[in-house]
């Protein structure tokens, strides 16, 4: 689950393969009549378009600011995935009525070179969250980072999730140019002139994705999403399927799981969503957690004030920061990046401290310098919201906005925001804003599924960090809770995703269960992890970067945001 989604640039799908009528036989999970399957027919992908430079490494920065590389080593040359193969898929719009009209899914495949017969485990679906992101640039990112021998083993698949990216239709409900223009009213709303204008703009995009999408929006649930995963795996011709998902990955997956025990074989969780809390208690959860994490940012950058000379506690830091966002209230930084901005910018460090010495250069600069220019690039780089984002957010909405009930009286939303800001001011009310247009959607919300439900499962391996904002560690000792096969592995810091972003510990845990399914027999009691890691970042600003290889957690990170 996370508030910044995206897709990829420069990741399209021709349609080389079109599957039709897919529904095939019951699974036990309440399956309404069923057409026979057809199978999927894979083609070339489409080339992938021009990239934007990368931004500056950590070892740069450090460099620039100490005058040397802080000791870093040359970065370890990546290993590349094959060549994929794509193909779209068409599912029932709604799965009761399988005749009915189809939309379509477009995936890709990344194929494993084990001969069938032999020691191939099928395919591996891999989905980074949202809801609203795409799996399509993620499959690439697994395929290459899974150790060789057990890439083999396995057909990498990602898919853009019903309204997202390549499948169709895909969902957009507002100009994305007009509504993200920036500098956008403030998130914190100063009087209730302020707030009438935070609702109105939240009312408008509801309307839109009403206006534009009133047949879809009924049909935009997880559990319709994690039905068109069993479709996938009817049309690839497989028995079971293994999943590996990130963020609100996970609750698709344990959805799925739910609904299709006996499809099974592998599921890895990361980072993982509590199934009692869809949505609105979640987003409360959050405000919490990102406050948490921010001030764990802010005292870093306080333990380096020899570097970044903004004070040398926390609270002389979050002085200088919360005085930066004031003055970008009234003045916007290259006259773009007002406090909204600044807010959607550095949320990112929530969800990795990847980019920490990057956003505190930006934040000296303009504290100490009057420097703009890091600012409005970190920017440019990490918050500035397009056509893609703008899809994201679209089926983040539609899909947690239907997948459960949300209040629709504004005097609940404010009494709550008002009580949290008082104690977590960072991300209390941008995170409001961000989901009040559920407080206006023109489909009311559903009941979700009930996660686990007392039923038989295939070992599940749940990897959480014990700091992490998006998805706090609740989630994932719920989850456990909720699936007797599940043992979770859990890793110090805060970092959001954990496998394949530079842990080798993680990694290692992550390779071994993919080839043999093989946990802990006795699960620990209590809130204890089963298994650990240690966090692969460190203290100090000049040990902070990862390793240099690929992954790292930033990689993984632009990945998982869509960046």
């Amino acid at each position: 689950m996370k508030r910044v989604v995206g897709v990829v640039s420069g990741v399209t799908i021709l349609s080389a393969g079109l599957v039709t009528g897919l529904v095939a036989e019951p699974d036990g999970a309440d399956a309404a009549q069923v057409v026979p399957p057809q199978r999927i027919v894979w083609g070339a992908c489409a080339a992938p378009g021009p990239k934007s430079p990368p931004p500056a490494t950590l070892a740069e920065i450090i460099k620039e600011l100490t005058g040397n590389g802080g000791g870093l080593g040359q970065p370890m040359p990546a290993r590349h995935a094959a060549t994929p193969e794509c193909a779209q898929v068409r599912v029932p719009l709604d799965p009761a009525q399988p005749g009915g009209q189809q939309i379509t899914i477009a995936l890709n495949r990344f194929k494993g070179s084990a001969p069938r017969d032999g020691n191939h485990l099928g395919p591996l679906l891999v989905n980074p969250g949202g809801p609203g992101a795409s799996g399509l640039a993620l499959a690439r990112h697994v395929a290459a980072s899974l150790p060789p021998e057990v890439a083999a083993r396995y057909d990498v698949i990602g898919f853009d999730p019903r309204g997202v990216g390549a499948s169709k239709p895909a969902l957009t409900c507002v100009d994305p140019k007009r509504y993200y223009a920036p500098p956008r009213p403030d998130n914190v709303p100063a009087d209730a002139a302020a707030e009438r204008v935070l609702l109105g703009r939240a009312e408008t995009y509801a309307a839109g994705c009403g206006n534009r999408f009133a047949w879809l929006l009924p049909y935009m649930t997880t559990e319709n999403a994690a039905r068109d995963v069993e479709a996938l795996r009817r049309a690839l011709g497989e028995e079971k399927i293994s999943w590996l998902g990130y963020s609100y990955g996970t609750y698709l997956g344990s959805v799925y799981a739910t609904l299709f025990p006996d499809r099974v074989r592998r599921m890895v969780l990361d980072s993982v969503v509590d199934p009692t809390k869809v949505w609105y208690d979640a987003n409360l959860d959050q405000n919490v957690a990102f406050d948490d994490r921010h001030r764990d940012f802010l005292d870093w950058v306080a333990d380096n004030n020899d570097l970044f000379r903004l004070g040398d506690t926390e609270e002389d830091v979050s002085f200088a920061w919360y005085g930066m966002r004031k003055r970008l209230a009234e003045r916007p930084a290259g006259g773009v990046v007002g406090p909204s901005e600044l807010d959607d910018t550095f949320t990112v460090g929530g969800y990795t401290d990847a980019v920490w010495a990057t956003f505190a250069r930006a934040f000296s600069d303009y504290v100490r310098k009057g420097d703009v220019t890091a600012l409005v690039n970190a920017y440019r780089q990490h918050g500035e919201n397009d056509a893609a984002d703008e899809n994201g957010y679209a089926v983040y909405l539609a899909t947690q906005c239907r997948d459960a009930a949300w209040p629709r009286d504004w005097s609940r939303w404010r009494t709550d925001a008002r009580r949290l800001y008082a104690r977590s001011p960072f991300m209390t009310w941008s995170n409001t804003v961000y989901n009040l247009p559920c407080a206006f959607w023109p489909q009311a919300g559903g009941t979700p599924v009930a996660v686990g439900a007392n039923r038989s499962f295939a070992p599940i391996l749940i990897l959480q960090s014990r700091r992490d904002a998006a998805t706090p560690l609740r989630g994932a000792l719920t989850v456990r809770d909720r699936f007797p096969s599940a043992r979770m592995l859990l890793v110090g810091g805060g970092n959001h995703g954990v496998s394949f972003g530079g842990n080798p510990c993680v990694d290692r845990q992550v390779a071994a269960y993919l080839k043999d399914g093989l946990l802990p027999e006795r699960r620990r009691p209590g809130s204890e992890p089963d298994l650990t890691c240690p966090s692969a970042g460190a203290r100090a600003a000049t040990r902070m970067a990862s390793t240099g290889g690929d992954p790292t957690h930033e990689t993984l990170t632009q990945v998982l945001l869509g960046r």
